[in-house]
């Protein structure tokens, strides 16, 4: 019973070390560019030695693999939205924008010179077309040419274009962009009555 115990305890312990490091390396992207953060920095972050980070993903690559995936699945997590509630969804998207749309900014202005951002950069953009199909599914069908128009109008960029460089509130560019879904939404069901 001890020896069973112990070797979960163990397995836990290497588990939460490795969530430490993967968690430290995403915060540290948030900042910086990849290429910008050594693996001296991961560790310092993550209370470890750089020994340590190598024993659990052998090189720099795999640890920004596994670094990937996890952005991946908190960034899904986060961009949940209730489907058909137009209203909510572009809350959640600009709410989540507005913590990590800097970060995604950083993130394409990298994928040009490193695979592994890019490859990431790649991911993230099939992700929102899966949000906004998913999302937006009682209005549309999975091959609507709408689909493009509002990936469009909730992207990181366009996002970026209302808050930063127009510096609307967060208030008004989630209206904004409110307004530019419904308006696509509404356009496509006119044109669907009129068939």
């Amino acid at each position: 019973m001890t020896r069973t115990y112990t070797m979960g305890a163990r397995a836990e312990a290497v588990a939460e070390t490795r969530r430490r490091i993967i968690d430290a390396h995403f915060e540290l992207g948030r900042e910086r560019m990849f290429p910008d953060i050594s693996l001296e920095d991961v560790a310092a972050a993550a209370g470890v030695s750089v020994q340590t980070i190598l024993r659990h993903f052998q090189t720099r690559a795999g640890l920004t693999e596994a670094t990937m995936d996890h952005a991946i699945a908190v960034v899904t997590e986060e961009r949940h939205a209730p489907v058909g509630d137009v209203d909510a969804a572009v809350a959640a998207i600009v709410g989540h924008y507005e913590d990590r749309g800097q970060t995604a900014l950083l993130m394409l202005a990298q994928e040009a010179s490193d695979p592994q951002v890019a490859e990431l950069t790649r991911r993230g953009r099939a992700m929102h077309r899966t949000w906004v199909t998913d999302v937006f599914a009682p209005f549309i069908g999975p091959r609507d040419p709408l689909i493009d128009l509002l990936v469009v109008a909730t992207d990181v960029y366009t996002w970026k274009l209302l808050r930063i460089d127009r510096r609307h509130s967060q208030a008004r560019t989630e209206k904004l962009i409110c307004r530019m879904a419904r308006s696509l939404l509404e356009s496509a069901q006119q044109k669907g009555r009129s068939s």
